[in-house]
């Protein structure tokens, strides 16, 4: 396994660890991602964000990563701050490994991340609110409708 490989398959076994409601679909091998989608998906995310994070910081490809790890995450009953939470664990896989990477390289940029992952979190939480406020206008449409039909 290559240092990239081993840093993101730490960083995915902390990402387990510390969501237990999605650790079998994070730790499976399954490539596929019509049989594992949320693992598939955030394992290529955490990919392309440490390739990111090594590179150019292309901030379409930043962003596309983090949405795909934030959107799974919004939805799901956790605090904002353990939401983004994965971002900080980088550091402290990195921390583990100091002699294999630029911490005066890599720290801003995590910095960078972290403030991109709470900014992406807000925008899905704000969504997901819209989506929920639509349809129960819809509901509410709808049964209001039916009412003045039985009348």
């Amino acid at each position: 396994m290559n240092p990239r490989q081993e840093i993101v398959e730490k960083w995915i076994e902390r990402l387990a660890g510390a969501d237990p409601k999605q650790a079998a679909a994070l730790r499976a091998p399954e490539p596929d991602p019509f049989r594992n989608p949320v693992g598939y998906s955030i394992r290529r995310s955490l990919t392309q964000l440490w390739e990111q994070l090594q590179g150019g910081m292309d901030p379409d490809v930043v962003d596309s990563a983090l949405d795909a790890v934030i959107r799974i995450r919004a939805v799901q009953d956790m605090s904002p701050a353990e939401a983004v939470s994965f971002v900080a664990q980088l550091r402290l896989i990195l921390r583990q490994l100091p002699e294999a990477f630029d911490s005066v390289l890599l720290e801003p940029r995590i910095d960078q991340l972290e403030r991109a992952a709470r900014d992406k979190y807000v925008q899905c939480r704000e969504q997901l609110h819209a989506a929920r406020l639509h349809e129960t206008e819809r509901q509410t449409r709808s049964h209001r409708i039916a009412g003045r039909a039985r009348a």
